[in-house]
């Protein structure tokens, strides 16, 4: 999987709190606290090489004296996490989520100090170790079968150098990438590593890669004008099968990620017949259900994805490429004003509804 890391595993412990003083009743600090704090350009790869034994312990309050009857409160600890980690206790439950830059998360609690309550005696921090899962958070995640372009594809339309060959698996780890627009806008696009029949099984790195998945807001489907195959060993999949079978590892893997708008990148279009695949393909996609009897059963999906556009392109001649990052611009725009019209009938509501108290 490369130097690509998108889970860790740390132990925290809050700080112990300071010694109470009984004969003046003054009480200890409490133990400092562990905080997870999201920041931009941090991986979990930086945490793990920074500190290598993935142990993280706040201070331990300050005991209460003759001079300071009541301790000072131990130094936190502060550790910076990516954008887009979901915290989780080692049983699997997440706790937390942080999605924005200066985000904070509450890891373990520091202990209090010794006073009347306790006995004067101190209390330890709470310890436990947590699992920092990362799911990657652009606007647009490429999704596709091995080969199908991605890494072409992004490469065209962003400022992103993934590698690039003519064998299946070039992409072992995800790949972030901006579009630029003239007007300074930028979206971000990550190349997902390709999946593989039985991916929602966890076949090839399946839920490693499904997982990004979750986190971008679109999808952007890429499929070879011309068919996959995967192996000699494989069944060759025409494009129409190619959508079917991509719809349906979504499917399978989470249902709600067929709710997120789709576009569908038709790609090398620059090789022969791509033209007459394209037409076929164009009739099947308006109506799948005519040709659904003609597949095999386990490939057909419950659900097929709603395409917003479907634009053919060829990374090799740049065919399509400017009139794609125009369909990806639109589309991420009406989903922004869509997010704004809901907030802003949420708010009204709100108001309306308060107004109605204060009238009673």
């Amino acid at each position: 999987y490369g130097n690509f890391i998108d889970d860790l595993r740390l132990y925290v412990r809050g700080g112990t709190g300071g010694m109470g003083y009984p004969r003046l009743g003054g009480e200890g600090g409490r133990g400092g606290d562990v905080w997870f704090v999201a920041r931009e350009r941090t991986t979990l790869k930086s945490i793990r090489d920074r500190y290598p034994q993935k142990r993280f312990v706040a201070g331990t309050g300050a005991n209460s004296s003759v001079k300071a009857l009541k301790g000072d409160k131990g130094k936190d600890c502060e550790v910076h996490v990516p954008l887009g980690i979901s915290v989780l206790c080692d049983d699997g439950k997440q706790i937390g989520e942080l999605n924005a830059a200066g985000e904070r998360f509450l890891a373990a609690r520091g202990g209090l100090g010794g006073s009347l309550a306790t006995n004067f005696l101190p209390c330890k921090g709470q310890r436990r170790i947590v699992r920092l899962d990362l799911k990657l958070i652009a606007d647009v995640g490429l999704v596709g079968f091995p080969n199908a372009g991605k890494s072409s594809l992004l490469s065209k339309i962003s400022h992103a150098k993934p590698e690039i060959a003519n064998y299946a698996f070039t992409t072992i780890q995800p790949e972030l990438g901006k579009i630029m627009y003239a007007d300074y806008k930028q979206i971000s696009v990550a190349d997902l590593p390709g999946l593989i029949e039985g991916a929602h099984a966890n076949k090839g790195l399946g839920h490693k890669f499904l997982k990004h998945i979750e986190r971008t807001k679109q999808l952007l489907l890429v499929v070879d004008i011309s068919g996959f195959q995967l192996s000699i060993k494989t069944q060759f999949r025409t494009a129409f099968e190619t959508i079917l079978l991509l719809t349906k590892e979504l499917e399978l893997y989470k249902e709600e990620l067929l709710t997120k708008p789709a576009l569908l990148a038709i790609n090398k279009m620059d090789l022969p017949c791509a033209k007459d695949n394209l037409n076929e393909l164009m009739k099947q996609l308006q109506n799948p259900q005519d040709y659904l009897h003609l597949l095999q059963e386990e490939i057909i999906p419950a659900n097929t994805l709603e395409f917003k556009d479907i634009i053919p392109v060829s990374t090799c001649t740049g065919e399509g490429i400017e009139e794609l990052k125009a369909c990806v611009r639109k589309s991420i725009d009406e989903e922004a004003e869509q997010e704004n019209e809901e907030y802003r009938k949420k708010k009204l509501l709100l108001l309306q509804t308060s107004e109605e108290q204060m009238n009673r």
